[in-house]
C-alpha cells in the first residue's frame, strides 16, 4: 500500500520559499499548497502568479488546496498552469461534478475537500468523478491547529465506500497531522497526509517525513482497510 507524506508549505520560510521547497525534495512525496482568498476563509496566503513559479523551479510535484470561493471559475486554471493535483472545497463549488470534470481535463489530479461540518454523505455518488477526497480535520484557514479525531469516522466512511466500488481514489487528512495523530488517520482509511508544522517546524524536517511515513505504514499494515484497498 503506497502512502504519500504532503508537507504544507504554509509551515515554511515564505522568504525563502523555494529552498524551503527543496529542502525536502526526495522526501517528500508531494508539496501542498494552501491557497486562501480571505473570502472563503479567513486569512489570505498566495495566489496562481506564485504557485506558477513554484511549478517552474521545485523538483516536487505541487498539490494545490484551494480555500477559495468560486472555485467553478478559478480551479481549473491551477491545473492549467501545472499543477498535478488540484483540491477544491465542494461548499465553494455551484457544480463540483463539472469542476472535477474541467481540473482532470486540464490535466492536474482532480480533488474534493470537505470541512468538518460538511457531511460527506450529500456528495457519495461523485466518487467516480475524484482521484482524492480530502477530510479537514481542522477548520481550514490557518495552521496549527489542534487535530479533530472526531472526523475519523468520515475517513473511514469514504474508505468503505472507496473499497466497496474499487476506486483508485486517495484519501487525504489535513490539519494537526503529527507523530502523535498519523497512526490514528491511517487506521481510519487515510493514505494521504499534509503535514506542516510537524516537518518544517523540527530542525530536520526529512528525518521528521522519514518518521510519519514510517508510523503511517506501521499503522497501515495492521488496520481494518489495508487487504481490501
Amino acid at each position: 500500500m503506497a502512502l504519500r507524506i504532503s508537507p504544507s508549505i504554509l509551515s515554511a520560510d515564505f522568504g525563502h520559499l523555494v529552498d524551503e521547497c527543496e529542502r525536502v525534495a526526495g522526501s517528500a512525496d508531494w508539496l501542498h499548497v494552501d491557497v486562501m482568498d480571505n473570502h472563503f476563509v479567513p486569512n489570505l496566503t498566495l495566489g496562481l502568479p506564485i504557485v506558477e513559479s513554484l511549478i517552474a523551479q521545485v523538483s516536487t510535484p505541487i498539490d494545490c488546496h484551494l480555500m477559495i470561493s468560486d472555485a467553478d471559475r478559478w480551479a481549473p486554471g491551477y491545473a492549467e498552469a501545472g499543477a498535478q493535483s488540484v483540491t477544491f472545497h465542494v461548499e465553494a463549488a455551484s457544480n463540483p461534478r463539472q469542476v472535477a470534470r474541467d481540473i482532470r481535463a486540464a490535466g492536474a489530479r482532480a480533488g474534493m475537500a470537505i470541512k468538518p461540518g460538511t457531511s460527506f454523505a450529500d456528495y457519495e455518488d461523485l466518487l467516480p468523478e475524484l482521484d482524492m477526497v480530502l477530510i479537514m480535520t481542522v477548520e481550514p484557514g490557518f495552521g496549527g491547529q489542534s487535530f479533530m479525531e472526531d472526523m475519523m469516522p468520515k475517513v473511514r466512511r469514504v474508505r468503505e465506500l472507496v473499497s466497496a466500488q474499487d476506486l483508485h481514489i486517495w484519501i487525504q487528512v489535513d490539519g494537526g497531522v503529527s507523530a502523535k495523530t498519523i497512526e490514528v488517520c491511517a487506521d481510519a482509511g487515510a493514505d494521504t497526509f499534509v503535514a506542516g508544522s510537524a516537518v518544517y517546524n523540527t530542525a530536520d524536517p526529512v528525518a521528521a517525513i522519514s518518521d510519519l511515513r514510517a508510523l503511517a505504514q506501521g499503522a497501515t499494515s495492521s488496520s481494518w482497510w489495508c487487504n481490501h484497498a
